[in-house]
């Protein structure tokens, strides 16, 4: 696929961006040197290759969720931003 000078002007524009015409010419080369590689990339023979979200096996590594007791409830208390009474005061989220 060639990038032409009207690909460029509308990707700027859908960007919200303002080139001079020797930027526009110099988009339009980089970004048909990308899609050329792309097509390079479209040849290999991925058939056997299971499809990925990540290239490494990821996974969690949270620690557990323990419910702990504290003895101290002003001291826990005190870092709150606001309060009410003996319990922490946040901001409406449901309206």
């Amino acid at each position: 696929m060639k990038i032409e000078k009207q690909d460029v002007e509308y990707i700027a524009e859908l960007s919200r961006l303002e080139l001079t015409g020797d930027e526009k010419e110099l988009y339009s080369l980089q970004l048909d040197n990308i899609l050329s590689w792309m097509e390079e990339l479209n040849k290999t023979d991925t058939s056997k290759v299971e499809p990925t979200a990540h290239i490494l096996g990821l996974e969690n590594v949270l620690r557990p969720d323990i419910s702990e007791l504290f003895q101290d409830r002003e001291a826990i208390l005190k870092n709150a931003p606001q309060r009410e009474s003996d319990f922490i005061k946040v901001p409406k989220v449901i309206e």
